[in-house]
């Protein structure tokens, strides 16, 4: 029977704990050194990245990637498409307002068509000669020139605007109208004189089939009355007593 000193059992123990270097170095070093490797690979994914930036051009910039980062391309391509956005941004002000100035001259405007329109109808609806050959004044519509579509509030009104040399503006409308008792036609020349603002009616009548016209506004006529009122009248240019 052998015996084991006690100096023998504290070598065998040393022995059998001492690690095995040649075991050590056949383990990859990714089991060794985990964390030091994930940095690695994070850094050249990064740089991997960095380098497969998509190129930036006119149709895909969103502005993610700074300036200072674009190439001399880039910003080209940049520049150009914002001096494109602010061209459509420029283009669509000066349409608006060019509908803007439309709508208020020809619909708003107290001097537009429109205005005009609106006015006489409502003198026509309030006229008892009108409303003894049309009819009731609220059941009175009026509407535009016959086309093709059946709608009235579609039928355009027919208007010329013209300036004499004087520099007078001359608007003239034509329009039709309608009541339970007949149909007429209605006829308007009004004159805005050179220095003037408003516009004065010249004439302003409705024609009934088989009536006597009748007149609403007849500056010619008024002004003959007021001639003979005076005590005189002209004629060739000449004022006769």
């Amino acid at each position: 029977m052998n015996r084991v000193t006690v100096s023998g059992l504290r070598l065998l123990r040393s022995a059998a704990f001492q690690p095995n270097t040649s075991a050590l170095a056949a383990i990859p070093s990714a089991f060794v050194y985990p964390s030091r490797r994930y940095a690695t690979q994070h850094q050249q994914a990064g740089s991997t990245s960095e380098s497969r930036r998509r190129a930036v051009t006119p149709f895909n910039d969103d502005g993610h990637v700074p300036w200072t980062e674009l190439s001399a391309g880039e910003k080209t391509a940049r520049a150009a498409q914002q001096t494109f956005n602010f061209g459509m941004v420029i283009v669509g002000l000066l349409l608006t307002g060019g509908v803007g100035y439309v709508l208020y001259s020809e619909v708003f405007s107290p001097d537009s068509k429109t205005t005009y329109f609106n006015r006489a109808v409502d003198r026509i609806r309030t006229d008892p000669r009108c409303v003894e050959l049309l009819g009731e004044g609220k059941k009175i519509t009026a509407f535009g020139e016959e086309t093709y579509n059946k709608w009235r509030r579609a039928r355009p009104i027919a208007s010329t605007a013209t300036k004499d040399a004087q520099g007078n503006e001359h608007l003239m409308i034509q329009f039709n109208v309608q009541g339970p008792k007949g149909a007429g036609r209605v006829g308007m020349h009004l004159v805005k004189r050179a220095g003037h603002s408003e516009h004065e009616y010249k004439y302003f009548f409705v024609d009934v089939k088989g009536h006597q016209r009748i007149y609403l506004e007849n500056a010619d006529a008024s002004r003959a009355k007021e001639g003979t009122a005076k005590g005189g009248f002209k004629l060739f240019g000449v004022k006769w007593a």
